[in-house]
Protein backbone atom coordinates (compact mmCIF):
# COMPACT_ATOMS: atom_id res chain seq x y z
CA UNK A 1 0.00 0.00 0.00
CA UNK A 2 1.01 3.35 -0.87
CA UNK A 3 -0.49 5.34 1.85
CA UNK A 4 1.93 4.89 4.52
CA UNK A 5 -0.33 3.63 7.40
CA UNK A 6 0.42 0.76 8.54
CA UNK A 7 -1.97 -2.10 7.51
CA UNK A 8 -1.34 -3.69 11.49
CA UNK A 9 -2.59 -0.58 13.05
CA UNK A 10 -5.70 -0.99 11.18
CA UNK A 11 -6.19 -4.79 11.87
CA UNK A 12 -7.05 -3.45 15.62
CA UNK A 13 -10.30 -2.28 14.88
CA UNK A 14 -11.28 -5.12 13.07
CA UNK A 15 -9.96 -7.45 16.33
CA UNK A 16 -12.02 -5.01 18.64
CA UNK A 17 -14.85 -5.86 16.68
CA UNK A 18 -13.87 -9.77 16.72
CA UNK A 19 -13.53 -9.77 20.15
CA UNK A 20 -16.88 -8.00 21.14
CA UNK A 21 -18.52 -10.74 18.67
CA UNK A 22 -17.03 -13.42 21.06
CA UNK A 23 -18.31 -11.39 24.19
CA UNK A 24 -22.27 -11.13 22.74
CA UNK A 25 -21.48 -15.20 22.22
CA UNK A 26 -21.18 -15.12 18.48
CA UNK A 27 -18.37 -16.02 16.04
CA UNK A 28 -15.00 -13.95 16.31
CA UNK A 29 -14.76 -12.18 13.27
CA UNK A 30 -14.56 -8.05 12.74
CA UNK A 31 -14.28 -6.22 10.15
CA UNK A 32 -13.86 -2.84 9.09
CA UNK A 33 -13.56 -0.09 6.25
CA UNK A 34 -11.11 2.81 5.49
CA UNK A 35 -9.77 5.66 3.40
CA UNK A 36 -6.59 5.16 2.43
CA UNK A 37 -5.53 8.35 4.64
CA UNK A 38 -6.77 5.39 7.88
CA UNK A 39 -9.85 7.69 8.59
CA UNK A 40 -12.60 4.54 9.90
CA UNK A 41 -15.47 5.05 7.70
CA UNK A 42 -16.85 1.60 9.70
CA UNK A 43 -16.50 -1.03 11.31
CA UNK A 44 -18.44 -4.41 12.72
CA UNK A 45 -18.96 -7.77 13.50
CA UNK A 46 -20.13 -11.34 12.87
CA UNK A 47 -23.52 -11.01 14.38
CA UNK A 48 -25.03 -14.24 12.51
CA UNK A 49 -25.50 -16.40 15.96
CA UNK A 50 -26.86 -12.97 18.08
CA UNK A 51 -29.18 -11.60 15.29
CA UNK A 52 -30.39 -14.99 14.00
CA UNK A 53 -29.79 -13.76 10.58
CA UNK A 54 -27.40 -15.88 8.12
CA UNK A 55 -26.31 -12.60 6.34
CA UNK A 56 -24.84 -10.62 9.21
CA UNK A 57 -21.08 -11.67 8.51
CA UNK A 58 -18.81 -9.15 9.75
CA UNK A 59 -17.53 -7.31 6.43
CA UNK A 60 -21.42 -7.09 5.72
CA UNK A 61 -21.90 -5.64 9.23
CA UNK A 62 -19.06 -2.93 8.40
CA UNK A 63 -19.60 -2.08 5.03
CA UNK A 64 -23.47 -1.31 6.38
CA UNK A 65 -22.25 0.38 8.93
CA UNK A 66 -20.03 2.74 6.62
CA UNK A 67 -22.74 3.89 4.94
CA UNK A 68 -23.43 4.57 1.40
CA UNK A 69 -20.08 5.52 -0.75
CA UNK A 70 -19.57 7.47 -4.29
CA UNK A 71 -17.08 4.75 -4.93
CA UNK A 72 -15.44 1.65 -2.87
CA UNK A 73 -12.35 1.52 -5.31
CA UNK A 74 -9.95 3.67 -3.08
CA UNK A 75 -11.41 2.33 0.64
CA UNK A 76 -9.54 -0.64 2.30
CA UNK A 77 -11.71 -3.34 3.51
CA UNK A 78 -9.87 -5.16 6.85
CA UNK A 79 -10.98 -8.40 7.84
CA UNK A 80 -9.70 -10.89 10.96
CA UNK A 81 -10.51 -13.81 8.87
CA UNK A 82 -10.07 -14.29 4.74
CA UNK A 83 -13.82 -13.59 3.47
CA UNK A 84 -16.12 -16.19 2.78
CA UNK A 85 -17.35 -16.29 -0.83
CA UNK A 86 -20.56 -14.15 0.20
CA UNK A 87 -18.07 -11.20 1.45
CA UNK A 88 -15.45 -11.62 -1.37
CA UNK A 89 -18.19 -11.14 -3.48
CA UNK A 90 -19.48 -8.30 -1.70
CA UNK A 91 -15.51 -6.93 -1.82
CA UNK A 92 -15.79 -7.69 -5.90
CA UNK A 93 -19.00 -6.19 -5.90
CA UNK A 94 -18.15 -3.17 -4.80
CA UNK A 95 -14.89 -2.50 -6.27
CA UNK A 96 -12.47 -2.44 -3.38
CA UNK A 97 -9.08 -2.91 -4.83
CA UNK A 98 -7.57 -3.32 -1.60
CA UNK A 99 -7.95 -5.95 1.30
CA UNK A 100 -6.10 -6.84 4.85
CA UNK A 101 -6.72 -9.77 6.23
CA UNK A 102 -5.61 -11.28 9.53
CA UNK A 103 -5.34 -14.65 8.88
CA UNK A 104 -5.90 -17.32 6.36
CA UNK A 105 -5.14 -20.53 8.22
CA UNK A 106 -8.42 -21.00 9.53
CA UNK A 107 -10.23 -20.24 6.26
CA UNK A 108 -8.73 -19.62 2.88
CA UNK A 109 -12.22 -17.77 1.37
CA UNK A 110 -12.34 -16.40 -2.15
CA UNK A 111 -8.83 -14.59 -1.50
CA UNK A 112 -7.60 -16.43 -4.47
CA UNK A 113 -10.37 -15.41 -6.75
CA UNK A 114 -10.06 -11.85 -5.54
CA UNK A 115 -6.37 -11.70 -6.28
CA UNK A 116 -7.19 -13.24 -9.55
CA UNK A 117 -9.19 -9.89 -10.33
CA UNK A 118 -6.41 -7.88 -9.31
CA UNK A 119 -7.62 -7.11 -5.23
CA UNK A 120 -4.15 -6.51 -3.43
CA UNK A 121 -4.82 -8.88 -0.99
CA UNK A 122 -2.56 -8.24 2.11
CA UNK A 123 -2.50 -11.41 4.86
CA UNK A 124 -1.35 -10.48 8.21
CA UNK A 125 -1.15 -13.70 9.47
CA UNK A 126 -2.21 -12.62 12.59
CA UNK A 127 -1.43 -15.21 15.54
CA UNK A 128 -4.27 -13.77 17.77
CA UNK A 129 -6.55 -13.56 14.55
CA UNK A 130 -6.25 -17.41 14.12
CA UNK A 131 -6.38 -17.98 18.16
CA UNK A 132 -9.67 -16.35 18.16
CA UNK A 133 -10.72 -18.70 15.66
CA UNK A 134 -9.20 -21.93 17.08
CA UNK A 135 -10.64 -21.31 20.46
CA UNK A 136 -14.20 -20.46 18.80
CA UNK A 137 -14.32 -23.89 16.96
CA UNK A 138 -13.32 -25.80 19.14
CA UNK A 139 -16.00 -24.54 21.55
CA UNK A 140 -18.78 -24.38 18.73
CA UNK A 141 -17.83 -26.81 15.78
CA UNK A 142 -21.69 -26.75 15.18
CA UNK A 143 -22.29 -23.07 14.89
CA UNK A 144 -18.66 -22.87 12.97
CA UNK A 145 -19.29 -25.79 10.28
CA UNK A 146 -23.14 -24.03 9.88
CA UNK A 147 -21.51 -20.63 9.41
CA UNK A 148 -19.05 -21.15 6.24
CA UNK A 149 -21.88 -23.76 4.46
CA UNK A 150 -20.72 -26.86 5.77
Amino acid sequence: MDSGFNPRELLETALEEARKGREEGGIPIGAAIFTREGRLLGSGHNRRVQQGDPSAHGETDAFRNAGRQRSYRELVMVTTLAPCWYCSGLVRQFGFRTLIVGERRTFQGGLDWLRSLGVEVIDLDSQECADLMAEFIAAHPDVWYEDIGE
